[in-house]
C-alpha cells in the first residue's frame, strides 16, 4: 500500500487538473526533485490509484452537448435482471456512466447526446424499451458550474 501523504495528495490534485503537465513542471509544483517526482507518481501508477490519463472532450463541439442524468427503477430486482440491464446499458453510446445505487431506484445513469429529439429517441427506443426497466425520472443539465471530471 502506497503512504498517502500531502506530498501525494498534491501531486494526485496537479495531475488531476492537468493529466499532461511535465514532469519537471509537476516536480516543481510539489516540491521534489524531477527524479523523487517521477517514482512518487509511478508508485501511484503500480499501487493502482492512478488507473489512467484522459482528455477532458468538450462534447458540444463533438455534437453531443446535450447531458441528462436519468434515475432508473426496475421491474425485478434478481441478479439477472440486473445483469441483463448492464448488458443492454453497455452498448448504448449515450450513456457515458452508470451507476448502480442505493434508495428508491437502482441506476443513475449519465447521457450525453446532440439535441433533445435524439436525447427522446434514446428514452423512448432504446431505454424505455427494455423489459427490465420499471420507471425513469429524467433531469436535464442546463449548466455544470462545477465538473471535475476528467
Amino acid at each position: 500500500m502506497v503512504k498517502m501523504d500531502e506530498i501525494s495528495e498534491r501531486i494526485l490534485r496537479e495531475l488531476g487538473r492537468d493529466g499532461r503537465i511535465s514532469n519537471i513542471e509537476l516536480a516543481d509544483r510539489v516540491g521534489l526533485s524531477p527524479s523523487a517526482c517521477l517514482r512518487r507518481v509511478q508508485e501511484l501508477e503500480r499501487a493502482g490509484i492512478i488507473t489512467g490519463y484522459r482528455a477532458v472532450l468538450d462534447r458540444t463541439k463533438l455534437g453531443s452537448g446535450f447531458v441528462a442524468y436519468i434515475g432508473v427503477g426496475l421491474n425485478n430486482h434478481s441478479k439477472a435482471s440486473q445483469e441483463a440491464f448492464e448488458r443492454a446499458i453497455s452498448r448504448a453510446p449515450e450513456v457515458r456512466e452508470c451507476h448502480n445505487i442505493t434508495g428508491t431506484i437502482e441506476y443513475l445513469l449519465r447521457i450525453e447526446c446532440a439535441d433533445l429529439p435524439s436525447y427522446k429517441t434514446f428514452h423512448t427506443d432504446m431505454l424505455g424499451a427494455l423489459p427490465q426497466v420499471n420507471g425513469i425520472t429524467s433531469y436535464v443539465v442546463m449548466g455544470s458550474p462545477k465538473d471535475e471530471r476528467a
